[in-house]
């Protein structure tokens, strides 16, 4: 098998030093492998998997040219400086990122929803890796969609801090700890308190009303599954560290037979079903902390024939990120470098 020369680029954030984690936790084919971040980083070592350990290099002084894949969760703005820097010097970039998502050339995907579309690849030899949120409902999605074809989507999400970053866990833990000490709280990462309550608020809102999050969940589930699913979702922000839960509505063309679905859903790899009627018979966020798979708890047929509820769960920094984008990068090497 051919070893491959690889980047991760944010390599000190959050998504950053999973996908190390994951690299070797996969034993993914690394000939050299580097870690990238700001200047200030530079030096800084860090340690993943069981004991290795690796030196973070300054991204503005990285040369490319002999980099054959970059795992890129840096922020838009570091994205669109680097990246194309990047493809010119010949490699092939996996981008963490929501600026590349909605390019039509530029391939957005979920390997067990729409590995085919990996194939466009070659346009500008990037890859979007699609929201965190989004990632997680297209896989329940999908197989949904396959046997009863879906028409309808209503979700609500209940989003973890992990999901805006290290220094909102911080504010998180910080408040929590400062509502016991009764202190008055500081708010700098969040609009309002995060601690012991909900925020119906995640990134900038837009002229409908809706914020960016809810139409990235939107646009890029429209653009994974290749069909104008009409979506209404809104994204809460939730006092949970690790952990994305999300209470999908769903209506379809054709009537839903449950037990011809959930004998599908047991066949996919990813998909993990705890759905028993019991207490503490679904899985939640915390529990997900740390797994790989989308977990499916509480489907219930709605009170029509053609409607079906369910609660969906996944570690947003492993298969809402991370994860995400090594099974993109093995997908490409198996089908695409050999």
């Amino acid at each position: 098998m051919k070893n491959y020369n690889l980047a991760v680029v944010g390599a000190t954030g959050n998504v950053g030093r999973e996908i190390l984690n994951i690299l070797d936790q996969r034993s993914f084919p690394i000939k050299n492998l580097h870690a990238l971040a700001s200047n200030k980083s530079e030096g800084i070592k860090l340690t993943y998997g069981d004991d290795k350990e690796i030196t973070v290099e300054d991204l503005d002084k990285f040369n490319f040219k002999n980099t054959d894949i970059v795992l890129s969760s840096p922020g838009s703005i570091v994205s669109k400086k680097f990246v194309p820097k990047a493809t010119k010097a010949g490699s092939i970039v996996i981008d963490n990122t929501s600026l590349f998502r909605m390019d039509k050339d530029i391939p957005l995907v979920v390997p067990e929803v729409n590995p085919g579309d990996l194939e466009t690849f070659t346009k500008k030899k990037i890859i979007a890796n699609p929201n965190c949120s989004t990632i997680q409902m297209a896989v329940a999605l999908k197989p949904i969609d396959d046997l009863f074809s879906i028409k309808k989507v209503i979700v609500s999400t209940y989003q973890s801090t992990s999901g805006a970053g290290k220094l909102a866990m911080e504010e998180l833990f910080h408040q929590t700890l400062d509502v016991y000490k009764n202190k008055p709280l500081k708010t700098n990462i969040f609009p309002k308190r995060i601690a012991f309550n909900l925020i119906p608020h995640i990134d900038d809102f837009i002229e409908s009303g809706d914020t960016k999050e809810e139409m990235k969940m939107v646009n890029e589930t429209q653009k994974i599954m290749g069909k104008k699913i009409e979506i209404f979702s809104t994204c809460v922000r939730v006092p949970v560290f690790v952990g994305h839960g999300e209470s999908i509505y769903l209506e379809t063309e054709k009537n839903i037979d449950l037990k011809k679905l959930v004998t599908k859903l047991k066949k996919i790899n990813g998909i993990s079903i705890v759905d028993e009627k019991i207490d503490g018979g679904y899985v939640t966020p915390d529990e997900s902390a740390g797994e790989d798979y989308v977990f499916l708890s509480r489907l219930r047929l709605g009170r029509n024939k053609n409607s079906l509820g369910l609660w969906v769960v996944a570690d947003n920094l492993r298969k809402g990120a991370a994860l995400n984008s090594v099974q993109i990068a093995e997908l490409l090497i198996k089908k695409y470098l050999k």
